[in-house]
């Protein structure tokens, strides 16, 4: 056999190879994960809980502020009735005191999912936070390592200089990031803007290209409603929370007001009330228009998904389980 068939048969076997991998992988995603996307009050817990009624199976939270167990009432986290209507996890198991980071969500919510697997042919995902979804259908960038004094400059200007002066800054090196970003979350300002000093490179053009393999197939949905219905709900929501006594649980929270897990819409806005630098009546209609302003900010974001499949608040639970079976792929 002369050198050239030898290639060409090398070829084929090398394509082949490629080929029976792909279909093991395929074969591989016997699960399936039902993603639900939306801004908040939109209804997502509701539908949650509809869909692991129907078909037994259990809920992830992906809320980032759901985690933490000292923050109830300002977080909407469901109520003792909805937790016990199906069984959720990675809700209020963290305390704010502890370091939790998406890349933690990513691997505690990839060991249930694979743990679920084995029992449950679904699993559903539920939250606003549109980073933390992201991780793990996608799985997380990888950026270089930030020296210390990089990190440490940073802080101590965003302390000097406020939050105008972070926002600024990023805009400025990384226009693309800063248009995607939650430009009143300090956090991921600073990591973008101290990735950018320690590399020279965007951390829009660093962030990942090419998703990572999942064991699963997943279905995307996305609850919306025109914005005044949005607007109306979310008020709706913020009332009730006064009524439920947020005030109070701010209040014992106010001592540990400098923690990221605190730099949050309806903490925020009543440490400011706490400092008599603003009346409690004005706090709560700046919680109503910040908490707005955050739900504009997550359809932004989930919008860009084209995967995702939109529903409105007209549709029932019924029509989504349907969608979902007629385009499953499990």
């Amino acid at each position: 056999m002369d050198k050239k068939n030898q290639r060409v048969i090398a070829g084929i076997v090398v394509i082949n190879l490629i080929k029976e991998s792909a279909h093991l992988k395929q074969m591989e995603k016997t699960h399936q994960i039902i993603v639900i996307v939306g801004p908040t009050a939109i209804g997502k817990t509701k539908l949650s809980i509809d869909l692991a009624q129907h078909w037994g199976c259990n809920i992830i939270s992906a809320d980032s502020r759901q985690f933490y167990k000292e923050m109830a009432i300002g977080t909407a986290v469901p109520s003792a009735e909805e937790l016990s209507a199906a069984p959720h996890h990675l809700i209020q198991h963290k305390s704010i005191h502890n370091n939790y980071t998406v890349g933690d969500f990513e691997r505690e919510a990839l060991d249930l999912i694979e743990e679920f697997s084995k029992t449950h042919s679904k699993t559903i995902v539920v939250g606003g936070s549109g980073l933390y979804v992201n991780a793990l259908l996608y799985g997380l960038d990888e950026f270089p390592q930030v020296p210390e004094h990089i990190r440490s400059k940073i802080n101590l200007e965003f302390d000097k200089n406020g939050i105008g002066w972070l926002q600024e800054a990023l805009k400025k090196v990384d226009p693309a990031y800063y248009n995607q970003v939650d430009n009143m979350n300090p956090q991921r300002m600073i990591r973008a803007l101290e990735v950018y000093r320690a590399s020279g490179i965007a951390f829009s053009t660093l962030r990942l290209s090419e998703p990572k393999h999942r064991p699963f197939n997943y279905s995307i949905i996305g609850l919306s409603a025109p914005r005044p219905k949005i607007y109306e709900r979310i008020n709706l929501r913020v009332d009730q929370m006064m009524a439920d006594e947020l005030v109070e649980e701010a209040r014992t929270l106010y001592a540990f007001r400098a923690l990221n897990a605190l730099q949050t819409v309806g903490y925020k806005e009543l440490f400011e009330y706490f400092d008599n630098k603003i009346t409690l009546e004005q706090a709560t209609e700046m919680i109503k228009q910040n908490t707005r302003r955050f739900s504009k900010r997550q359809m932004t974001w989930f919008k860009k998904n084209q995967e995702t499949h939109w529903f409105t608040l007209e549709h029932s639970a019924q029509d989504i389980i349907n969608h979902i079976q007629t385009n499953s792929a499990t």
